[in-house]
């Protein structure tokens, strides 16, 4: 509940303008609760204006994107951008493509990757696009008809100093590539930072792929070493989804001394209590893009199980869910309490809803929004585009380096934020009132409100 009448206010007109937009609006009243604490010192945020701009995107970009499939009939999606804030920099923002896009989502993950992109500490705004286009059973041919067609639209709005978008969940390698390449050839030069997430051989980083997960357990690590003393050394770790964030996670927790038991992907889970063998789940993921059923049929005791949440009802030390928004809910919650985990780090955006966040925060839980820690991927695109604009590419050992440090800081900058709020701990509102003041000190500076 928000104490404060002026965000009261301006909550009612967020839900009232848009009511059907739930997502939006749960990210929305996290954050506003966050502001709670501080909005008394505050006042010239009411004066300005500031909470309302804040919450309104700059602009929001919908369009059609028709393109013919391999039978010759010609198929229409509706594709998105939105251009939240740009403050402390262009406007920086995966695409998605999946048949759950819609405004509302877009909104919600644009909303959250401008606190995200502040975190990191580089000069990055929010924004997030897509389409509810679903490249799973497409061919490449008709990937890559869709991908020309989506950024014959989308390439008005983008460019390296305005808006460079990256991919998410359904783009990846492939997407991008045909995205990027038909901006070039729309464009008729090479403007290597419009785009992230890039092949090797065409502007693309090292360890870029990995930076997602390997910065969600450099988070995590240190948390675990300033909060508990403790580390993933000896701990049984579960990460939901399979994926390139959910992979590289559980490649990462592993090197770190975890043992990675179980992992999901939409239709169920698998189980191995001698740890998720990587390189099998890699072969089945990554190269043939197969159901994760597949590893139980390959690799000998281990098991799988229809239904992708009841993952959560194996016991473990440390959760790391991966897969999509809001995958834990109350009842989840309580059986992780239950079943003695003491740490849930989000990888994937948003994945505990608001009552799941209460519960693990009162049994006293280690809990990290995924806001600060899953910001490892926009982290290693913006070095990304570092590393564009100086015609030089770093190794993957220097880029990692650089991935670990930003996450440290970032785990810093939030713990410390929590105890200024007077909430020590609490890195959820850490996490909102240390990316919010950078941007807004610089909507104020500017005089963007």
């Amino acid at each position: 509940m928000l104490k404060s009448e002026y965000l009261q206010k301006v909550y009612t007109q967020v839900v009232t303008r848009d009511p059907d937009q739930k997502e939006f609006h749960q990210a929305v009243l996290e954050v506003l609760e966050s502001i709670d604490l501080i909005i008394d010192k505050h006042p010239e945020y009411e004066k300005n204006g500031v909470i309302e701009s804040f919450v309104e995107p700059d602009r929001m970009i919908c369009f059609r994107v028709p393109w013919v499939d391999d039978n010759g009939k010609v198929q229409v999606n509706r594709g998105y951008r939105i251009q939240f804030n740009s403050a402390i920099g262009p406007y920086k923002g995966g695409l998605r493509f999946h048949p759950t896009v819609n405004l509302s989502v877009m909104k919600f993950l644009g909303f959250e990757q401008i606190l995200k992109n502040s975190l990191t500490g580089l000069p990055m705004g929010g924004a997030k696009g897509g389409s509810d286009f679903d490249p799973h059973g497409k061919s490449d041919a008709e990937v890559m008809r869709f991908c020309q067609s989506m950024m014959t639209e989308l390439y008005r709005h983008i460019g390296q100093f305005t808006d460079a978008p990256a991919g998410d969940i359904g783009v990846g390698a492939r997407e991008v590539g045909y995205l990027f390449g038909q901006y070039r050839r729309i464009r008729d030069r090479y403007e290597g930072g419009v785009m992230t997430g890039k092949g090797l051989t065409f502007g693309g980083s090292l360890a870029r792929t990995e930076a997602t997960g390997y910065g969600v357990c450099y988070l995590t690590e240190e948390m675990l070493k300033c909060m508990r003393n403790d580390s993933f050394r000896n701990k049984k770790v579960i990460v939901s989804g399979s994926g390139n964030v959910a992979i590289f996670a559980a490649e990462k927790a592993t090197q770190l001394g975890g043992t990675v038991i179980a992992m999901s992907d939409s239709n169920g889970y698998i189980h191995d209590p001698a740890g998720i063998k990587l390189d099998v789940l890699k072969d089945i993921k990554l190269r043939r893009r197969a159901r994760i059923s597949e590893y139980a049929k390959e690799v000998p005791g281990s098991t799988y199980a229809e239904g992708f949440r009841n993952i959560w009802s194996l016991p473990c030390d440390i959760c790391l869910p991966c897969a999509t928004q809001n995958e834990i809910d109350g009842p989840t919650a309580e059986m992780i309490v239950k079943n003695g985990a003491s740490v849930v780090t989000e990888g994937a955006n948003m994945p505990c809803r608001p009552e799941a966040i209460r519960i693990f925060q009162d049994a006293g839980l280690l809990l990290a929004p995924s806001k600060a820690a899953n910001a490892g991927g926009v982290a290693v695109s913006g070095l990304e585009m570092s590393q564009n604009s100086m015609r030089y590419s770093w190794t993957f050992e220097e880029v990692d380096n650089k991935l670990k440090e930003i996450m440290v800081n970032i785990f810093h900058n939030i713990y410390n934020a929590a105890e200024e709020c007077g909430v020590p701990g609490d890195l959820v509102v850490g996490a909102n009132i240390a990316g919010f003041k950078k941007v807004v000190d610089a909507m104020l500076a500017q005089g963007l409100v």
